[in-house]
């Protein structure tokens, strides 16, 4: 039997909302056993602090870099994934000794694949220090360093949520995973074939953006004021002309690649039902390039709760399904002939919620890194070229333990 480990993983995404933390215990393979997970909020001046770093990070040429307020959010962001994992521990009865590993993503502040450049805040050596825990970090730069784009390493922990599924489900057909964050992915799982993933294009962050610059609320909970609002067709068909949705996958994307100028000027609730439509319809577009139509989209991230976003990305699946094969309204819109697609009249993919799946849709990314940490330890692939574009299959991340004291 292959080595069970127990790992924490930590996960502060684009839509910088707060730390994921969850527990696995896994052999860095197909068995996974997912146990406790929370979500600490950051409080918003932390968040705008965030925001900040964001515009700092701009100008950085190299992955070192920490200038102006970046080495002291930096340290500051560190110390609260610190305290979110010593509560995961507190609350379950647990002691650092129980831990083997802590898989680390940081605050990603820019992603530029094209430099070979991807900037994640946090300090692995003191998050070790702090919790008395080994902690992988930095999973993405030895990617990039082989030729990858760095993201999206989430596809390795679905192959194995893919293995769990229930016979029914694999037997339907392919399965894909469309994770809802600040920016949307993708990760197309066929049997024991390596995975295919790409990243899709804006997820929940333009819409948060929307929402806080025109009502200072920070997000539009369950798409109630999307669910209000009629759509912009010409803002919709602007943002898929953006040059990303012409490039081939693998690809990946950074917070800032999209912002709101083609919805200036829309009313609140319209805006939010636009970009809501973008969102889905980006994924569309995006699925254009996978193998063959998934039997089932399993959609997680913080996306699946706004009802809108659900709601457009299952009708225009399933019109497509009945009229005309996947993409081919987005085709028209793009210009671009779509590569597959099943027949007119052959069932569209089911969409469903990742908690339909028997998964913890909330928990998915964080236990993702505590899943990619072992793989790390055991040397394993983390990214193949079919995810991220590498040479070839390559591990990752820097492995730091606790310094006595």
């Amino acid at each position: 039997m292959k080595e069970m480990m127990t790992a924490i993983g930590l996960m502060s995404g684009t839509s910088m909302d707060g730390i994921d933390v969850a527990l696995v215990t896994t052999d860095g393979e197909n068995a996974v056993s997912c146990g406790p997970s929370l979500m600490v909020a950051y409080e918003p001046a932390f968040r705008r602090r965030l925001e900040a770093a964001l515009e700092e990070a701009k100008v950085l040429e190299a992955r070192e870099g920490r200038p102006g307020i970046l080495f002291d959010v930096e340290r500051e962001l560190t110390d609260r994934h610190a305290g979110a994992v010593q509560r995961l521990l507190f609350e379950n009865g647990l002691l650092p000794g129980d831990i083997d590993v802590i898989g680390f993503h940081g605050q990603t502040v820019l992603h530029r694949p094209t430099r070979r450049l991807t900037v994640q805040l946090g300090d692995g050596q003191r998050l070790a220090d702090l919790t008395g825990v080994a902690v992988v970090y930095d999973m993405r730069a030895n990617d990039m360093i082989h030729g990858g784009q760095g993201a999206p390493l989430v596809p390795a922990y679905h192959r194995a949520l893919a293995a769990s599924l229930g016979q029914d489900m694999r037997a339907a057909g392919p399965v894909a995973f469309v994770n809802v964050g600040g920016i949307s992915n993708a990760t197309f799982i066929d049997g024991d074939a390596e995975p295919v993933a790409f990243d899709c294009g804006p997820g929940n962050a333009l819409i948060d953006q929307w929402v806080q610059q025109a009502a200072g609320i920070p997000y539009d909970d369950a798409g109630a004021i999307a669910s209000e609002g009629k759509v912009d067709e010409a803002v919709v068909s602007s943002y898929l002309a953006h040059p990303f949705f012409a490039i081939g996958g693998p690809k990946s994307l950074d917070r800032n690649d999209f912002t709101l100028d083609s919805a200036r000027g829309l009313e609140l609730a319209d805006g939010a039902a636009t970009l809501a439509r973008v969102t889905a319809r980006a994924i569309l577009v995006s699925a254009a390039a996978l193998p063959k139509p998934p039997a089932t989209v399993i959609v997680c991230g913080g996306g699946r709760r706004n009802a809108a976003i659900m709601r457009e990305l299952s009708s225009d699946l399933h019109r497509t399904g009945q009229d005309e094969h996947p993409g081919m309204a987005q085709d028209r819109m793009t210009g671009r002939n779509r590569k597959h697609g099943p027949a007119a009249g052959e069932r569209p993919p089911s969409v469903i919620a990742a908690e339909q799946a028997g998964f913890d849709g909330d928990a998915m990314e964080a236990q993702a890194w505590a899943y990619l940490a072992v793989r790390s330890l055991k040397g394993l692939a983390l990214t193949w070229p079919s995810t991220t574009g590498c040479d070839a299959p390559a591990t990752g991340g820097v492995l730091v333990r606790p310094v006595s004291r």
